[in-house]
């Protein structure tokens, strides 16, 4: 089973449904539009594969089952910052997915699981 790092659902206004984390991602709005007011669901792992084996860093579209089967939309990236404040319980993850930025805001206990240069993919459908 492969590891979830992050996995919620947004509003594109930007606030999940518990207003406890702020979401900012770049998307190509072409291949991908979204309106306002329309609810996405949004996964971060750090392999498409569904038995969580580490990914080789090479797609090819086999006939293997993937991750990214039951999703509309995936990016790879890199985790490039995370900046946790110490004055507050707040840290940001920055990832990069070839120049679309990717900015979350949380509480500490959601970047737990994540670690610097981490290689990611994001997976998003429409709710």
């Amino acid at each position: 089973m492969v590891e979830v790092l992050f996995d919620d659902i947004f509003r594109v206004e930007k606030l999940n449904p518990d207003d406890k984390k702020l979401f900012e991602k770049d998307i190509n709005s072409e291949l991908y539009p979204l309106k306002v007011g329309q609810k996405f669901a949004l996964l971060l792992v750090p392999t498409l594969n569904p038995d969580g084996t580490p990914d080789t860093g090479y797609y090819g579209q086999g006939n293997r089952q993937s991750l990214a089967d039951n999703f509309e939309y995936v990016m790879y990236g890199k985790l490039y910052r995370i900046s946790e404040d110490s004055g507050r319980e707040k840290a940001e993850i920055t990832i990069s997915f070839g120049g679309l930025l990717m900015l979350l805001k949380g509480d500490h206990s959601h970047c737990n699981k994540f670690e610097l240069d981490q290689r990611l993919f994001l997976l998003m459908r429409k709710v």
